[in-house]
């Protein structure tokens, strides 16, 4: 699956994915085949960081 590039809907289909199907950022990556460090900056850029307690970004 191709992630979007917008940020906001990045934003939106990875905290939704991270709720319903991922235990974390890093098993939602492995599956998808999606670089952890460019999701973390591009979400960064608009002021959102990984929780791994929530398992979210925030």
């Amino acid at each position: 699956m191709n992630l979007p590039n917008d940020t906001m809907m990045l934003l939106s289909v990875v905290n939704t994915k991270l709720r319903d199907f991922y235990p974390s950022l890093d098993s939602l990556c492995e599956d998808l085949g999606a670089d952890r460090d460019e999701i973390v900056e591009k979400l960064g850029t608009i002021g959102y960081t990984y929780s791994e307690e929530l398992n979210r970004f925030v």
